[in-house]
C-alpha cells in the first residue's frame, strides 16, 4: 500500500496520465479479496451471528475502497500542466490514452465508429506520431548505414596496407617487425587472404544497420512474445484439471467454475499480450519501410550515370514498392524464429509428462516433415526469383508500350506487342502454376501434420504396453497441445520463406545503396580564379569502364562572358555541359565553376505542379521579377490562354504544354533562379525563329537580362554567333578551335567552312524577321481556349536552317565513335511522345483527374466477377471439397472421443486395432482431400489471373488515345504491376486461408453444439457481436486500405519524376527540398497505414474476447452438465473451443483481406471496361487487299473535336486530293494541322462529316485495316527496346533484303552495317543509344518498308540537323513520287515545290492552292513565306 502511494506521487510528478503498474496492483488486490469476501459471507450465514463485527465491517469497507480505486484507475487523468502544448490539429489519441484504453486499443474506437458512419477521408486521419515520421526515422538508419560503410572502407584500407607490408618482408626473417599482420601471417597466407578478398569484396552490411537502428524497439515486442508463449501452456493444464474434475463424482462445483473462469482469464491475458507484441512488430515494420524508401530516394539523387544504367527507373520503383513491402511483412513474423522452437520445446515437455516416451514417435514424424517443408520452401524461393524477373520484364515492356501507345496506334502494331506481353505473361503463369503445386503439397503437409503426429503417438502409446490406456484426459490434453504445436510448425516454414524473400530484397537494396555516388568535389565550386568556368586537361566518361566521351578538353570562360558551343550531332556538346555540372565521371583534369549554377537541359524537365511552381522552383515569389522573367521568356501571352494562368496544373512530364512552351518554362526557371553561371543546353532549338530571336535578345544576348552573368550556350543557330564573346567548336569529343567569331573566320578552319556554306542566305532572312513581328503574332494557345489565337511556338520556318546548321552530317559517318556519343541526354528516360495535339482544351484546371478511391462496401458483383473468372462450376466444387475435408476432420475427432470412452467400460483391449485403423483412415482421407481442394483452388485462381490480365491488356490496347492523354501512365502501370501481383499471388492465398478458417470455425460450432446443446443459446448473441465488430472493422479498414493505396502512387510518381530530373535538381541545389517533399509524401502514406495496423489490433482484441467467451461457456456448460457428459465429450468440446479463437480471428482478418484484395479485381475490372475505340477489323466491310490503289482522299464537311464537350478543332472541312498529289499543310500552331493527320488515322473520330479514301468511307472499316494502309513519319521518333529489326518490322512480314533496302534508302545502311550486331542491334529503352537524328531516320525506314499509297509526314520541329532533313525530303521525293503525301510543314522551303498547299486557320481552310498562286494572292501564306524569306 505504501509503495502504491509513492508510485502515485512519482507518476504524477512525471506527468504519466494513466499507470499500468497501479492498475495491475489494484486488480490483483480485488481478485485476492474476492476469496475472503465469499468465505466470510458463507461463514456468517452458517453461524447465526458474526463473532468479530469490527473485522467483518472493516473488511467490507476495504473491499469497497479497493474496488473504487480499481474503477478510478480505469479512468484517465488530465494532462499535467507542465506538458508541452499540442499544436497538432488532429493528434493521435494514442499518446493521451489511459492504460486500459491502450491495452485494449479502445482509443481507436472513435475512428472505427466514424468510418462505419461514413467512408473515411484523408482529413479524418490522425497525424503521424513524431517518432514514426520520416524526419526522425530516415536519419537514424542513414547514420547507422554510414557507420557501416566507413567501417568497411577502413578495414579494406587496412587489409591492403597490411598485405603490401607483409609482402615486403623477406620470408627468412622470423621476427616480422612492427607486428605486420600480428607477426603470424606469412606472406603466402596474406596472398590467400587477398585473393579471397578479391573474390568477395567485403560489402557493408545493410542488415546490421537496420538492426542497430530498429532492433531495440523491436526487442520490447519480443519480450511480450516471450510472456505470451509461456501463458499459452497454462490452458491445456487447466483442461486436464477440468476433465479430471468431470470424472470425480464428489468434487465441489465452485472448483469447476473457478477452472472455467481461470481458463477465461488466461486466454484474455494472452490476447492482450499478443496484441501488444504485434503492435510493436508492425510499427517496427512500418518504420523500416519509411526508412528504406527515404534511403533509396536520397541515394537515387546522387548515383552516377553508370549506376543509373544498371538499374532502370522501373527497377528502383520496384525496390521501393515490392522490396520495402517485403521487409515490412517480415518484421511481423520475425519473432517466430525463436518463439516457434521455444513453443515446440515446451509442448513436447508437457506431452512427455502426459504420454511418456511414445511422444518420440510423434516427434519423429514432425522431424521428417521439416526437410519436406524445407525443400518446398527452397523450390518456392527459386520460383519467386524467376517470377520477379518475368514481372520486371513485363512491367518494363508495358511501360514502353504505354509511353509509345500513340505510335503503336498509328502503325497498327498493337497485336505484335500484345503477343510479346502475353509471351512473358505465359512464362509468369507457368512459374505460378509450379508454385501452386508446391503450395498444395505444403498445405497438405501442415494440415495433416498435427493429425499424423497424434495418430502415431496414440497408436504407439496404445500398442507399446498393455497397461497403457488412452483415456479422455490424456487424449484431449495431448490434442490441445498438438494444436498448439501446429501453429509454430506451420509458421516456421512461412517465416523462413519470407526471410528468404527478404534476403533477396535485402541484397537488391544493399546493392543499390552501395552504388557509386557522383563525386561532389569533381567540380571545384570554391575557386578563387577570375575565370567563372574553367576546364583544364579534362577527360570525361559516362561510366568508369567506358571509353572517354570527352578528351583533352581545355575551356576557359571569363566572368560575365557569353560562350557558344557548336559542333556536329553527337560531338559531345551536351556532355561538356554535363561535365561542368559534375554529372560525368572525371578521369583526369580540373573543372572549376565559380558560384551558383542554373541549367537548362536539352529536353526540358517539367514537374507535375503549377506553372508558377515550375518557374519559381522553390525560390520565394517576387511579383516584379517574376513578370520580367515571363516577358523575357515570351511566356506572358501563353499565360493568357492557359485555363488557370500561371496556376494551371502541368501534367506529368509537362504533357499539356507544347515542346516550345516547356523549353521556355525551363528557361524561365533558370532566369528566375538568379544564379551566377548559366549552362544552356540548346534551349533555342525547340522554339520558332522569332521567339528564339526574342529570347536571345532579351535574355541570353549581350543586351539581355543575363548580361554580366557567365553564360555557356550550346547552340545550332548561326545568326547569334557574331554576338557572342567566344565560340568553342567541338569535333568528336575534342575542342577543335576556340575564339571569337572574327578570329575563327580568320583561321579559316572547319568553322569558317560551315559559315561560308550557310551564312549567306541566313543573314538575309535575319533582317526579315524583325522585332515588330513579335507584336503582331499573338502567342501560343493550344486549342486551349475558345478564341483561337495563333501561336508562333512550334513553327520553325526556314530559320531552322540557322539553328540546325551545326548539326552537320555526323550521323551518316556511322562510325562507332558517334554511336557512343549520344547527343540526347540519358536522363530523358521517357521520351515525350506527346506532340502538341495533346493539349487538351480544359474548362477545368485539372488535366489529370484524381484517382478515384471506391468507397463503401465492395460490391458482391465483384466477388461474382471473380468467381466467374475462376469458373462457376469450379467454385462450387471447391466449396464442396472443403466441406468434405472438414467433415473428415470432425469424424476423426468424434471417433477419438468414442475411443477414449472405451476406457470407462474396460473394452480397450479388444478394439485397439479397429480404433487405430478407422482413426488413421479418416485422417488420411482428410489429408488427401486438403491436397485436392487446394490444388483445384490454385488452378482456378491462376485461370482467373490469366483471364483478368488478358482482358485488361486487350482493353488497354483498344482504348482510344484520349484516355491516355488524361490518365497518368503511373496509374495504368499500377494496375499492371501492383493489382495484377495481388491477383496472382495475394488473392489465392487469401482465398485459401479464408475457406480454411471458415470451415474450421463452422466445424467447431457443430462439435460444441452436438456435445452440449445448451451452447446454442449463447451462439446467437456472440454471433451478433462478432458480425457487429466485423462490420465496423471492415468498413473502416477497407477505407484505410484504399486511402493508403491512393496515397501511395504519389510517392512513386514523384520518385520517377525526380530520377528523370536528377541533374536539374542537383544543378540548382534543390536536393534537400526534394528529399523533404518525398518524406512528406511517405508520411502522408504512413498516416493512413498506421490506423490500418491499429484497426487490426483493435479487431483482434475484440474478436478474441468473443473466442474466449466461447471457451468460457463451453467450460461452464461442461461443468453444469457434469452428470450427463462423458469426459471424452467434455474434452472434445473444450479443446475445439480453445482453438476456435485463432480461426475466428483469422476469419475476420481474411474476410477483410479478401475484401481488400478483391479491390484489385475491381480496379483491374474498372480499367478493362473503359470505353474502347472502334473495332480493329470489320469483317463485312473489309477493304480489298490492294486498296488504296489511287490514293484519292476526300474530306466532306468534316469536323472533329478532341473529347466530348470540347470545342471543334476542325470545322466543316471540305477538300479533295487526287492520288499522287503532294500537299503541304501549314498554319500557326493551334490551327489544327496535327488534328488533320490524326483524323486520317481515326485517332480522333469525326464529330460530323466524313473522309473517303478511294471511295471507301474510312469510318466504316476496321481501324487496323485503315491504319495499316497509311504510313506516317511522326514528329517525335519513338523506338522500343528490342532489336532494330523488330523496330522496323515487328510482324516479320518482310525479308532481310527488303529491310536492308529500306535502310539504304533511309541512309542508315552504313551505320547499321558498321555495327557488329547488324540488324540485331539492341535499341535501349526509348532508343536512347541512337541520336535523335538516327531515330528519325529509323522512322523513315519504317515508312519505306510499308510503302503505302498515302504518306503523312509530321515534320519534326527540332533536333535534326539540316542534312538529315534534306535526306528525308529527297528520299520522300524519289521513293514516294507516285504516292499521295501530306506534309505538316514547319519550314516552308520543304513544301515550295508541292502540288498544293493547304493553309489552315482556326480549324478552317483559309487558302488551298498551288504555292505560286498563293504567293501571288498575297494572303496568309504570302505573309508566312515573307517571314521565312522565301518571298519578297
Amino acid at each position: 500500500m505504501l509503495l502504491a502511494t509513492f508510485l502515485i506521487q512519482y507518476e504524477r510528478l512525471h506527468g504519466v496520465q494513466s499507470s499500468g503498474v497501479l492498475f495491475i496492483f489494484w486488480f490483483l488486490s480485488v481478485l485476492c479479496a474476492i476469496v475472503p469476501f465469499r468465505s466470510k459471507i458463507l461463514k456468517a450465514s452458517s453461524q447465526d451471528g458474526i463473532p468479530d463485527k469490527l473485522r467483518f465491517t472493516s473488511f467490507y469497507f476495504y473491499f469497497g475502497l479497493i474496488l473504487l480505486e480499481l474503477i478510478l484507475c480505469c479512468l484517465n487523468e488530465k494532462p499535467p500542466l507542465f506538458s508541452n502544448v499540442v499544436t497538432d490539429p488532429n493528434p493521435c489519441p494514442e499518446t493521451t490514452a489511459g492504460f486500459l484504453s491502450t491495452v485494449t486499443f479502445w482509443w481507436f474506437t472513435s475512428l472505427a465508429i466514424k468510418g462505419y458512419k461514413m467512408p473515411l477521408e484523408a482529413k479524418d486521419l490522425w497525424s503521424l506520431n513524431q517518432r514514426d515520421s520520416s524526419k526522425t526515422i530516415v536519419p537514424k538508419l542513414l547514420k547507422e548505414w554510414e557507420k557501416e560503410q566507413t567501417k568497411v572502407k577502413s578495414s579494406e584500407q587496412n587489409l591492403t596496407t597490411k598485405a603490401t607490408y607483409a609482402k615486403q618482408q623477406p620470408s627468412a626473417t622470423n621476427h616480422v617487425s612492427g607486428g605486420a599482420a600480428e607477426g603470424k601471417t606469412s606472406p603466402e597466407e596474406v596472398e590467400v587472404l587477398l585473393s579471397n578478398q578479391k573474390a568477395a569484396p567485403h560489402q557493408p552490411s545493410f542488415l546490421r544497420a537496420l538492426i542497430k537502428a530498429f532492433g531495440p524497439y523491436f526487442l520490447i515486442g519480443s519480450g511480450f512474445k516471450l510472456l505470451q508463449d509461456s501463458i499459452t501452456f497454462v490452458n491445456p493444464q487447466l483442461l486436464r484439471m477440468l476433465i479430471s474434475f468431470t470424472k470425480q463424482e464428489d468434487a465441489p462445483v465452485w472448483w469447476g467454475y473457478t477452472l472455467a473462469f481461470l481458463m477465461f482469464f488466461t486466454a484474455i491475458l494472452q490476447t492482450l499480450i499478443l496484441h501488444r507484441h504485434f503492435q510493436y512488430c508492425f510499427v517496427t515494420g512500418m518504420n523500416v519501410r519509411t526508412a528504406l524508401i527515404g534511403a533509396i530516394y536520397r541515394k537515387s539523387l546522387v548515383i552516377t550515370n553508370a549506376a543509373k544504367r544498371s538499374s532502370t527507373v522501373g527497377e528502383i520503383v520496384n525496390l521501393m514498392s515490392v522490396d520495402a513491402q517485403r521487409f515490412m511483412d517480415l518484421t511481423t513474423f520475425l519473432n517466430m524464429l525463436w518463439s516457434a522452437p521455444l513453443q515446440i520445446m515446451l509442448a513436447l515437455y508437457f506431452l512427455w509428462q502426459n504420454l511418456g516416451p511414445s511422444v518420440l514417435a510423434g516427434v519423429a514424424v514432425m522431424i521428417m516433415l521439416i526437410p519436406f517443408n524445407a525443400v518446398i520452401a527452397m523450390k518456392t524461393r527459386a520460383y519467386q526469383v524467376e517470377q520477379m524477373q518475368h514481372k520486371d520484364a513485363r512491367i518494363k515492356l508495358m511501360n514502353e508500350i504505354l509511353n509509345g501507345i500513340k505510335v503503336l496506334k498509328l502503325y497498327a502494331w498493337e497485336n505484335s506487342f500484345k503477343e510479346k506481353v502475353l509471351a512473358i505473361r505465359q512464362k509468369e503463369l507457368i512459374v505460378l502454376r509450379k508454385t501452386a503445386y508446391l503450395g498444395a503439397l505444403s498445405t497438405m503437409a501442415w494440415t495433416s501434420a498435427p493429425f499424423l503426429v497424434a495418430l502415431t503417438t496414440f497408436a504407439v502409446f496404445v500398442t507399446v504396453d498393455e497397461k497403457n490406456v488412452l483415456d479422455a484426459e490424456k487424449a484431449f490434453v495431448s490434442l490441445s497441445l498438438f494444436n498448439i504445436l501446429r501453429f509454430p510448425l506451420n509458421m516456421l516454414p512461412q517465416v523462413i520463406s519470407s526471410l528468404v524473400q527478404a534476403s533477396v530484397s535485402l541484397k537488391r537494396i544493399q546493392n543499390f545503396l552501395s552504388h557509386d555516388e557522383l563525386d561532389p568535389d569533381s567540380v571545384d565550386r570554391k575557386t578563387s580564379s577570375e575565370l567563372a568556368v574553367s576546364v583544364v586537361n579534362g577527360k570525361f566518361t559516362w561510366a568508369k569502364e567506358d571509353e572517354p566521351v570527352l578528351d583533352n578538353i581545355n575551356v576557359m570562360v571569363p566572368q560575365g562572358s557569353l560562350v557558344a558551343v557548336v559542333g556536329h550531332v553527337g560531338c559531345g556538346k551536351s556532355s561538356l555541359i554535363s561535365a561542368l555540372l559534375g554529372d560525368m565521371e572525371k578521369v583526369e583534369g580540373e573543372v572549376s565553376v565559380r558560384g551558383s549554377v542554373a541549367y537548362v537541359p536539352q529536353q526540358a524537365w517539367i514537374q507535375n505542379a503549377t506553372l508558377r511552381d515550375n518557374i519559381l522552383f522553390g525560390k520565394s515569389f517576387n511579383e516584379s521579377k517574376y513578370r520580367r522573367v515571363l516577358d523575357a521568356c515570351a511566356l506572358t501571352p501563353d499565360l493568357e490562354v492557359l485555363p488557370g494562368g500561371d496556376m494551371t496544373e502541368i501534367g506529368e512530364k509537362g504533357i499539356n504544354l507544347s515542346g516550345g512552351q516547356r523549353q521556355r518554362v525551363s528557361l524561365a526557371r533558370a532566369l528566375y533562379s538568379d544564379a551566377e553561371v548559366y549552362l544552356l543546353d540548346d534551349p533555342l532549338s525547340a522554339v520558332d525563329a522569332h521567339v528564339s530571336k526574342h529570347i536571345f535578345d532579351n535574355l541570353i544576348g549581350p543586351e539581355g537580362m543575363l548580361k554580366g552573368k557567365t553564360r555557356v550556350l550550346v547552340t545550332h543557330g548561326i545568326s547569334f554567333l557574331p554576338q557572342v564573346d567566344n565560340i568553342v567548336v567541338m569535333v568528336e569529343g575534342r575542342v577543335s578551335e576556340m575564339g571569337s567569331y572574327q578570329e575563327l573566320l580568320k583561321q579559316n578552319g572547319a568553322f569558317a567552312e560551315f559559315l561560308r556554306n550557310y551564312a549567306l542566305e541566313d543573314i538575309v532572312e535575319e533582317d526579315e524577321a524583325t522585332d515588330e513581328l513579335i507584336d503582331d503574332e499573338l502567342f501560343p494557345d493550344d486549342v486551349l481556349s475558345n478564341h483561337h489565337t495563333d501561336m508562333v511556338d512550334n513553327e520553325p520556318t526556314v530559320n531552322e536552317a540557322k539553328k540546325n546548321f551545326m548539326r552537320q552530317i555526323s550521323i551518316l559517318s556511322g562510325d562507332s565513335e558517334n554511336f557512343r556519343c549520344r547527343s540526347v541526354r540519358r536522363q530523358s528516360q521517357k521520351k515525350h511522345q506527346e506532340a502538341q495535339e495533346k493539349k487538351k482544351p480544359q474548362e477545368v484546371q485539372k488535366l489529370i483527374q484524381a484517382e478515384t478511391a471506391e468507397t463503401g462496401r465492395v460490391k458482391s458483383k465483384v466477388f461474382l466477377e471473380y468467381a466467374k473468372a475462376v469458373g462457376l462450376v469450379l467454385s462450387v466444387i471447391i466449396c464442396l471439397l472443403y466441406g468434405c475435408q472438414s467433415a473428415a476432420a470432425i469424424g476423426a475427432n468424434i471417433w477419438l472421443s468414442q475411443w477414449t470412452s472405451d476406457s470407462l467400460t474396460n473394452q480397450t483391449k479388444e478394439n485397439v486395432n479397429m480404433r487405430v485403423g478407422v482413426y488413421a483412415a479418416l485422417g488420411i482421407t482428410q489429408g488427401i482431400l486438403v491436397m485436392i481442394s487446394s490444388f483445384t483452388l490454385a488452378m482456378g485462381n491462376i485461370g482467373a489471373a490469366k483471364k483478368l490480365h488478358a482482358n485488361l491488356l486487350d482493353n488497354k490496347l483498344h482504348t482510344p488515345q484520349s484516355f491516355f492523354d488524361t490518365t497518368p501512365i503511373g496509374r495504368i502501370i499500377n494496375r499492371f504491376s501492383k493489382d495484377i501481383y495481388v491477383i496472382d499471388e495475394a488473392l489465392p492465398s487469401t482465398v485459401l486461408m479464408f475457406l480454411g478458417t471458415f470451415f474450421v470455425s463452422l466445424s467447431t460450432m457443430i462439435v460444441i453444439i452436438s456435445s452440449t446443446p445448451i451452447f446454442a443459446v449463447v451462439i446467437a448473441p456472440l454471433a451478433f457481436i462478432y458480425v457487429f465488430v466485423q462490420r465496423f472493422y471492415v468498413a473502416t479498414s477497407r477505407q484505410l486500405k484504399r486511402l493508403e493505396s491512393v496515397s501511395r502512387s504519389p510517392i512513386y510518381s514523384h520518385f520517377s519524376e525526380t530520377i528523370t530530373g536528377s541533374s536539374v535538381i542537383r544543378a540548382y541545389g534543390r536536393h534537400t527540398a526534394f528529399v523533404l517533399m518525398s518524406d512528406m509524401k511517405v508520411d502522408e502514406n504512413q498516416k493512413s497505414y498506421y490506423p490500418g495496423i491499429v484497426s487490426n489490433r483493435w479487431l483482434g482484441v475484440r474478436i478474441e474476447f468473443i473466442g474466449n467467451c466461447i471457451v468460457l461457456f463451453a467450460a461452464l456448460f461442461a461443468v453444469l452438465g457434469k452428470a450427463t457428459l462423458s469426459p471424452g465429450l467434455v474434452g472434445l468440446s473444450v479443446s475445439y473451443a480453445l482453438q476456435v479463437t485463432m480461426s475466428l480471428n483469422w476469419m475476420v482478418r481474411m474476410t477483410s483481406d479478401l475484401e481488400n484484395n478483391i479491390v484489385a479485381v475491381e480496379r483491374v475490372k474498372e480499367y478493362s471496361e473503359t470505353k474502347t475505340e472502334a473495332p480493329w477489323e470489320v469483317e463485312e466491310k473489309k477493304p480489298p487487299p490492294e486498296w488504296p490503289t489511287q490514293g484519292n482522299v476526300e474530306f466532306n464537311e468534316y469536323s472533329v473535336r478532341y473529347r466530348e464537350g470540347l470545342d471543334l478543332v476542325l470545322r466543316n472541312i471540305t477538300l479533295s486530293v487526287k492520288g499522287g498529289e503532294k500537299i503541304g499543310i501549314v498554319g500557326r500552331t493551334g490551327a489544327g494541322k496535327s488534328s488533320m493527320t490524326l483524323c486520317l488515322f481515326r485517332l480522333l473520330e469525326a464529330a460530323g462529316g466524313e473522309i473517303t479514301i478511294d471511295g471507301v468511307k474510312i469510318s466504316e472499316i476496321g481501324l487496323h485495316d485503315l491504319r495499316s494502309k497509311l504510313t506516317i513519319i511522326p514528329q517525335e521518333p519513338v523506338l522500343f527496346s528490342g532489336t532494330l529489326r523488330m523496330n522496323l518490322d515487328p510482324f516479320e512480314k518482310y525479308s532481310d533484303d527488303d529491310v536492308w533496302k529500306a535502310l539504304e534508302h533511309s541512309h542508315l545502311h552504313k551505320f547499321v552495317s558498321n555495327q557488329p550486331a547488324k540488324l540485331d542491334l539492341e535499341c535501349s529503352e526509348g532508343g536512347e543509344n541512337l541520336s535523335v537524328g538516327q531515330r528519325q531516320l529509323v522512322c523513315l525506314a519504317r515508312a519505306l518498308l510499308r510503302k503505302t499509297r498515302i504518306l503523312v509526314l509530321d515534320e519534326a520541329t527540332a533536333a535534326i540537323d539540316l542534312e538529315t532533313d534534306d535526306l528525308i525530303q529527297s528520299t520522300i521525293r524519289t521513293q514516294f513520287e507516285d504516292c499521295t503525301v501530306f506534309t505538316i510543314a514547319h519550314r516552308l522551303n520543304t513544301i515550295m515545290d508541292y502540288t498544293r498547299v493547304l493553309v489552315l486557320d482556326k480549324g478552317q481552310i483559309a487558302e488551298f492552292d498551288t504555292p505560286t498562286n498563293l504567293i501571288s494572292k498575297r494572303g496568309i501564306f504570302y505573309g508566312m513565306a515573307k517571314d521565312a524569306g522565301l518571298a519578297q
